[in-house]
């Protein structure tokens, strides 16, 4: 019997106490995942499909680990091992790099077989192609077995798999129980299946298709021996199938159809190449930048997921796939200059959502946007608040300002009346919160005591802190939250004066000119020479430094005279590690090189950060950063930037030190890159007077080239390109114009958003 079996047959229901510890534990974590690493995962995902491997294809049976097959926040399958002649295969090679589909060369070492027969190493090829496809809830695997050697070969190729249909947050170890009925697997011809009964009323199976006779089956097991003569080859398909139904009926699997795999590639294929079709074209002399670009935008490609006929960019593989406020804005944000549906139905699908009364165990509240949706098991049967839960300071402020953002790029005002209702009670949530606290900052407090400790981008319970490590205590207003706030207020005051609301637009400039005065009264930390990580109870600041005050910068509330010192004090030694600006300095009493918020460098941080560097001036200092994060991601696989890596500097280790379970893809990580080009080239849109502005374009010093080629600014497009002069600096050519489109060419103090 299966260990997932015996759990269900035996567990109790929890006291409501435990039930309590758990509910908090999951909500006020230190780190994603407790679980081992999955940093070598090999990763493949076509809609809400995804599946994660170690790199030989292989999950180990055993739940201590976060790899598997995962479907709408449950893991499927939890194990699956494949061995050759009783002994795991030797991995040669492994790539997903389209995303949906993932290549594996394999072959033997030394196998003696019981009739005294040596296979020796190296003499069977072995090729596993896995492709994904969300539409048909398949995972397709075609195993193809050559015989290099010169005589006739017999082997067994065995499987094991293991279902146990864990609640994602029952996987990721911030939760204990799962609720439901798992059933012992049945064998149906030549189908294994795997079935669970959900206590949110929804019936879960797997079921795994072996199409050509087996030689063995057994409980959860199969075997089948394969013959090659010399040089000869052979393919076997297996497939793997997900349902999900409310009516158990619908769990009766069926034998499957013909299934032409070439068929499905060719289809997934071309539903990516017509996504990176529909993306601005760069073309450059880096190799570097050429292969971290393709995989950030083929990485964004496969995060796509729907919700409601909406596109959103789901936040990461494997612990975030799923739609979240802060997250799926600023990577909508982020990759603006490539595209801009994606933005607008992201800010449509947060609008449905947009809170509309107070609910404490949600952390709901009227006009607030979403922190986290998910739709599984402990969701749907009220163990866990998602459904959205609404713990989030941040996301509320990033949604008007995406709003504004995708108007200056689209020069349409259709949006911003389509949302007009959202955008008020937007506004009117923030003005509420800042007349609660009394000092007229947006500042959280959870009403649930089982909401989430800290509610802005570093939202680990560690995450904020007092110079003497103890916990700051809340209310709590964020640095960079007070920024968001600022820049809101007046990117949204420009789109009520272009609409006509001139009363309107004056009250929000007026608020944020007011914030931006204060804030830089009350944040700054003369004696230390830079800012505040927040205002805790009682306005007594929490004097650490952190990268927060750099998206300070980002959001232009910083007056000009601290901005030189706040960014000396980022790109110091004990800030930026070599690779990117750390979390939080060295110096600081919890500093944590492998801390999820506490000293890890997180590449979306960085582009925030280097962005507000080139709206000071600080060009060098944006460069660095540029360069830093550009070259760290060609160390890590396929050149995917994860979520976060380690702060371990660069003199320390040679190469970025993997941070173990962080997410990959990931959604901001991916828009890094394309963000750090955008505003490298000083891209600057003002799509409503059908012009583009390009201020002071900067490269690292190994790329000489960049041509952009389908630019949309408005409804006209633009080809252009960049070129290192004589003298070192970008110069800047139009190639090409479709539409009416000014371009400006200036050299400037100032970088407007």
């Amino acid at each position: 019997m299966q260990r997932g079996q015996q759990r269900a047959i035996d567990s109790k229901q929890p006291s409501p106490q435990e039930k309590e510890e758990r509910k908090e534990q999951a909500l006020a974590q230190g780190s994603p995942s407790i679980v081992r690493s999955i940093a070598d995962a090999v990763v493949v995902k076509d809609g809400d499909l995804y599946f994660l491997t170690e790199r030989d294809g292989n999950v180990p049976v055993g739940n201590t680990h976060g790899l598997g097959l995962y479907y709408h926040d449950c893991r499927y399958l939890s194990g699956y091992e494949m061995a050759l002649a009783g002994t795991k295969p030797n991995l040669l090679a492994a790539t997903a790099s389209h995303g949906f589909m993932a290549i594996l060369e394999l072959t033997n070492l030394n196998i003696r077989m019981p009739d005294g027969l040596l296979i020796r190493k190296e003499e069977i090829g072995m090729t596993w192609k896995r492709t994904i496809d969300s539409s048909r809830l398949m995972l397709d695997d075609l195993l193809l077995f050559q015989n290099f050697s010169p005589k006739e070969i017999h082997f067994s190729i065995s499987f094991i798999f293991q279902a146990t249909f864990e609640d994602v947050f029952v996987v990721r170890g911030l939760m204990s129980e799962q609720p439901g009925r798992l059933h012992p697997p049945v064998w149906k011809g030549s189908l294994l299946q795997f079935t669970y009964d959900g206590r949110d009323g929804l019936h879960r199976s797997v079921v795994i298709h072996f199409p050509f006779p087996l030689d063995q089956r057994k409980g959860n097991s199969a075997t089948f021996h394969v013959s090659l003569q010399p040089e000869e080859k052979k393919e076997f398909l297996i497939s793997l199938a997900v349902i999900e139904s409310p009516h158990s009926s619908d769990l009766q699997p069926k034998p499957l159809l013909s299934i032409n795999t070439k068929e499905i590639e060719e289809r997934l294929h071309h539903a990516s190449k017509a996504w990176l079709g529909n993306q601005t074209e760069v073309r450059s002399d880096s190799l570097l930048l050429n292969s971290v670009l393709d995989r950030s935008l083929r990485d964004l490609r496969v995060l796509r997921t729907s919700l409601m006929g909406q596109q959103f960019f789901a936040a990461g593989v494997p612990w975030y796939t799923t739609l979240f406020g802060r997250d799926s804005l600023i990577s909508s944000l982020q990759t603006l200059a490539f595209e801009q549906e994606t933005a607008a139905q992201t800010l449509r699908l947060l609008a449905h959502y947009q809170g509309q009364k107070v609910d404490a165990w949600r952390d709901e509240q009227p006009g607030k946007i979403l922190h986290e949706l998910r739709v599984g098991e402990l969701a749907r049967t009220g163990e866990i608040p998602h459904t959205p839960y609404y713990g989030t300071i941040d996301a509320t402020p990033l949604f008007l300002i995406l709003i504004c953002r995708y108007a200056a790029w689209t020069g349409s005002l259709s949006l911003f009346r389509e949302l007009k209702g959202h955008i008020e009670r937007a506004l009117a949530w923030i003005a509420t919160q800042e007349s609660q606290h009394g000092e007229g900052y947006l500042a959280y407090e959870s009403k649930s005591k089982n909401g989430l400790i800290n509610q802005g981008w570093k939202d680990s319970g560690d995450a904020i802190m007092n110079a003497d490590g103890s916990l700051a205590r809340p209310p709590i207003a964020l640095v960079e939250v007070q920024g968001y706030v600022f820049l809101a207020k007046t990117l949204i005051a420009d789109l009520y004066r272009r609409a006509g609301e001139a009363d309107r637009a004056d009250q929000l400039a007026e608020e944020a000119h007011l914030l931006q005065t204060r804030f830089n009264r009350d944040f700054w930390l003369e004696d230390q020479g830079f800012y505040a990580l927040a205002l805790q109870a009682g306005m007594k600041p929490a004097a650490v430094l952190t990268s927060n005050p750099g998206q300070a910068l980002w959001s232009r509330i910083v007056d000009p005279q601290k901005a030189q010192k706040t960014m000396e004090r980022l790109m110091a030694d004990e800030m930026f590690n070599g690779w990117g600006i750390r979390t939080l300095s060295q110096k600081e009493r919890r500093y944590n090189p492998i801390g999820y918020h506490l000293g890890t460098v997180w590449p979306h941080d960085n582009s925030l950060i280097a962005a507000g560097f080139r709206h000071y001036g600080y060009d060098d200092a944006a460069l660095r950063v540029f360069s830093g994060i550009l070259e760290a991601a060609m160390h890590f696989g396929a050149y995917r930037l994860p979520e976060l890596f380690s702060g371990f500097s660069r003199e320390e280790f040679e190469i970025p030190v993997r941070y173990p379970v962080a997410c990959h893809p990931q959604a901001w990580a991916a828009g890094s890159i394309p963000y750090l080009l955008e505003i490298s080239l000083g891209l600057v849109p003002e799509a409503f007077e059908q012009r583009l502005r390009i201020i002071r374009p900067i490269l690292p010093d190994f790329i000489d080239h960049v041509e952009l080629h389908r630019l949309r600014v408005g409804t006209a497009q633009v080809d252009l390109k960049f070129d290192r002069a004589a003298d070192h600096r970008i110069k800047t050519s139009v190639m090409k114009v479709d539409g009416e489109l000014d371009v400006q060419i200036e050299e400037e103090t100032d970088i407007s958003m």
